[in-house]
């Protein structure tokens, strides 16, 4: 029984190692992340319209959810949904995620670390 479980928390260690080698750090922001972005706008889109209505309501009122609040949210969930569509069929084209900054200093080029020691 102590073989199988030794064996088992061998292959649990070894299939992690293989999972990292599979997918590299340089994919962390890809096709496949744009593809999950344009699915989950497409598929998230309508929760648009009820967070807007809320949100216009609690900060401007009743009324001003029931009329404003309602005409940005559907243009806000159409917007997402547009999104999502244009997202999903082109994966490899159109604008990165991030544009890129000048003078980056990362491995991503929107990212700064600002918790540098600069001794």
């Amino acid at each position: 029984m102590k073989t199988i479980l030794s064996l088992a928390a061998i292959a649990s260690i070894a299939s992690g190692a293989l999972a990292d080698i599979q997918d590299p750090p340089s994919n962390d922001y890809g096709p496949t992340r744009k593809l999950g972005r344009g699915i989950s706008n497409f598929v998230w889109a309508p929760t648009e319209f009820f967070v807007t209505v809320n949100q216009v309501n609690q900060t401007e009122g009743n009324s001003a959810g029931a009329s404003y609040g309602v005409v940005r949210g559907l243009g806000r969930s159409a917007t997402r949904h547009v999104a999502g569509l244009i997202d999903i069929p082109y994966i490899h084209a159109g604008y990165p995620e991030f544009p890129p900054e000048v003078g980056n200093e990362s491995k991503y080029p929107y990212v700064r670390d600002s918790h540098q020691d600069f001794n």
